[in-house]
């Protein structure tokens, strides 16, 4: 008889869905984990976020036979001591105690075959929980290059006869056998109560004997042991709850008895080590030295010199990417949505109706899937290096530098990613597992000159800055270059300043298992490229979306019929007189300037009037400040914006909107653009948050509108105050 876990052909309709029954994924960090749950739920998986934390949640649906089993997808650890909150989260869902998540029926243990005497720490811990549990051991090809073979058998038996799978996840070899076996672990009773360190558990059952039977809520016996190790919360608070003051008192006693003065953790690591350098020569037999041309590749690869140009040069190339590969899509979709606002109005009589749907909707949508090209070229470079196991040894690199601010080596990589864009940037923040690393890393990043700034700096810098040499150096080039290093410099010492206040805390301890080098594969970084893609159009993309269309309702309403009985008697007028090309232009200016009347009595221009007296002593007009007001959902819309205001049209890269802003003046006179308020302007969007889809995007990566709310504030009032003093000072 076939086993019920067997693939065969089912017809839809009877499948069922188990929803009581769930299976945990967990393994270290770099194991092959995601492969195989990739290789186990294919597409038929969702992302969420963990109650109450940012840790993203991974469920897929693993079908056997006529069923759909649950699996999670748990954050990487090398133990069930805690190091972050990714760790914790994983160790919370093990025991079963994760509000929204069942405690799992079975758990799978991806272990790395080529690193099993690191795995078989976690293995260890992962018996004693007392759960069927089935092994999947990925990397055996590897391990079989390296004439390193694994005595599966053995090994099983040494665990308490653990189900073990050879798997080779990137090809799907062993796959099918992995299905078996969990089926099987899904009907089988729990294990017996087995333990690799009998004093802790001594320990922990003299501690739940005094708990008794009045207390069917209390901590388990793993509890009380990770209670007894690394002072688990969950678990010292249950116990404090049972027994009162007595629960600290047990606790110390016990631990003095099983380790002797010693730190827990550290005695723990003793003990666990002592057994599996006592069973490893069993199970893990070494053919000998078998150098290989990727071993020696790898080896060079780690050393200094070659890693910090192999570095720089990854860098320069994801750099060049995310700019130029990305620009001709862009381009693309920027034109479909252009071309498609053209049609609409063409189609459409002038009206709401035409300009909601071109200027609203669709450019609103086009303002958010322009960016998409960047973001799918980003995290394409970023999860092959993560696959193949290069992104490890990056963090590795830069952590001694990084950490002069206050940051690890995982926090490089989002910051270089800010200089294409923000969002998938913070986004990216994900693989830092520290959370003051990872909140401090995405406060720096909107520091960083993104893409959107651009326009903005070339507008002004064309206008303003003179086209001269500063010996060898072109000193427009100078100015964007130093705006660049201001924005650096913001985001550093922001992260600096957070560390050693808001996110003050312990350093956290970097440990790093550096992977062997492994080609990608190319469903896994399908998938969570997919993945990734989905994320940002649901959650970044509507927030920006509904805030294009506030803005074009701020700019559009209220209409004045005064300015439209005015622009049509004007195109009456230059139709009598006018043809061919001379009727074009003088139809344009009058549309341009009938734009721009209805803008300044627009709510968008009347609210510019109203702040006008906040921003004058930055030496700006009401112009000046509408464009600004605009331009702090996406500063996309600022040129945009002062092209309309003068008179100009959207098109405002051409000469024509340079020589107005240069002739701009104030009512008495004075011209509005003057050196100082250039210099101000341009600091003030150096390190000005302008911009929704950031917002949205670090209120979802922290879970909380605290920190969005503090990035906003935080750097929109630095913006304001570097450009005062700046101004004033110019100005004296």
């Amino acid at each position: 008889m076939a086993s019920r876990s067997e693939a065969v052909a089912v017809p839809v309709s009877s499948v069922t869905i188990s929803r009581n029954r769930t299976i945990a994924l967990v393994g270290n960090p770099n194991a092959g984990k995601s492969t195989v749950f990739n290789r186990l739920t294919g597409l038929r998986q969702k992302t969420a976020n963990y109650p109450g934390v940012t840790v993203e949640k991974r469920i897929g649906r693993l079908q056997l036979e006529r069923d759909l089993i649950d699996l999670i997808d748990l954050p990487g650890t090398y133990s069930l001591s805690p190091g972050s909150d990714d760790e914790r989260i994983a160790i919370d869902v093990l025991l079963g105690r994760m509000a929204g998540t069942p405690e799992p029926n079975v758990v799978l243990a991806v272990i790395d075959g080529t690193r099993l005497y690191q795995g078989l720490y976690l293995l260890e811990q992962l018996v004693e929980l007392g759960r069927p549990l089935v092994v999947a051991l990925t990397m055996t090809d590897a391990a079989a290059q390296k004439n390193v073979s694994v005595d599966t058998a053995k090994l099983s038996e040494l665990l308490g006869n653990v189900p073990i799978c050879e798997v080779v996840a990137t090809t799907g070899r062993g796959i099918k056998e992995l299905r078996a076996a969990l089926g099987d672990a899904l009907d089988a009773d729990a294990p017996e109560p087995r333990t690799f360190w009998p004093a802790l558990r001594r320990a922990a059952e003299g501690i739940a004997a005094e708990l008794g039977n009045d207390m069917p809520r209390g901590p388990s016996i793993i509890e009380i042991e990770r209670a007894l190790i690394d002072a688990d919360e969950a678990g010292v608070a249950k116990l404090r709850e049972a027994l009162g003051q007595r629960a600290d008192e047990l606790v110390e006693t016990a631990r003095r008895t099983i380790c002797a003065g010693e730190p827990p953790l550290a005695c723990e690591a003793r003990a666990r080590y002592d057994w599996i350098r006592s069973v490893l020569p069993a199970v893990q037999h070494d053919a000998g030295a078998h150098a290989r041309v990727g071993a020696i590749v790898a080896d060079w690869i780690n050393r200094p010199i070659p890693a910090t140009v192999l570095f720089l040069g990854l860098m320069a190339v994801i750099f060049q990417a995310v700019f130029a590969w990305a620009t001709p899509v862009m381009d693309m979709i920027d034109a479909a949505a252009s071309a498609l606002g053209a049609a609409i109005q063409t189609t459409l009589p002038d009206g709401i109706l035409a300009s909601f749907l071109a200027d609203g909707v669709i450019a609103g949508v086009g303002s958010v899937i322009i960016f998409l090209p960047q973001i799918l070229i980003l995290f394409l470079f970023i999860i092959i290096m993560e696959d193949t196991g290069y992104l490890a040894r990056a963090a590795f690199l830069v952590d001694r530098a990084m950490r002069s601010v206050g940051l690890s080596g995982q926090s490089v990589i989002p910051l270089l990613s800010s200089f294409a864009c923000a969002v998938p940037a913070i986004m990216a923040t994900r693989v830092i597992p520290n959370r003051r690393d990872r909140i401090a890393t995405i406060l720096a990043a909107p520091f960083m000159t993104c893409s959107a700034r651009l326009p903005v700096y070339a507008l002004l810098i064309a206008a303003f800055v003179p086209v001269a040499n500063v010996g060898p150096l072109n000193l427009q080039g100078l100015v964007l270059f130093g705006l660049y290093m201001v924005g650096i410099v913001g985001g550093l010492l922001t992260a600096l300043l957070l560390r050693r206040s808001a996110l003050r805390g312990p350093k956290p301890t970097f440990i790093l298992a550096l992977p062997e080098f492994h080609w990608p594969n190319p469903q896994t970084v399908l998938i969570k490229l997919l993945d990734r893609a989905r994320v940002f159009l649901r959650r970044a993309g509507t927030v920006i979306f509904t805030v294009a269309v506030v803005v074009w309702v701020l700019a559009y309403f209220p209409r004045s019929e005064e300015i439209e009985s005015q622009r049509d008697t004007a195109i009456a007028a230059a139709e009598a007189t006018l043809v061919d090309v001379a009727l074009e232009d003088a139809v344009a200016d009058i549309e341009n300037e009938a734009a721009a009347a209805h803008l300044g009595q627009s709510w968008l221009g009347r609210a510019g009037r109203v702040v006008e007296p906040v921003f004058r002593p930055l030496g700006w007009d009401w112009r000046v400040s509408a464009a600004v007001i605009a331009g702090f959902p996406a500063r996309e819309v600022v040129v945009a914006v002062l092209g309309t205001i003068y008179a100009v049209g959207a098109e405002a890269d051409e000469a024509t909107l340079t020589e107005r802003l240069q002739n701009a003046r104030w009512p008495d006179g004075q011209l509005v653009f003057t050196l100082p308020t250039v210099l101000g302007l341009l600091l003030f969007y150096a390190w000005c948050l302008q911009c929704a889809a950031t917002v949205a995007t670090i209120k979802r990566e922290t879970n909380s509108w605290r920190w969005p709310i503090f990035a906003w504030t935080y750097m929109t009032t630095l913006g304001y105050v570097g450009a005062l003093m700046l101004y004033q000072l110019g100005s004296s």
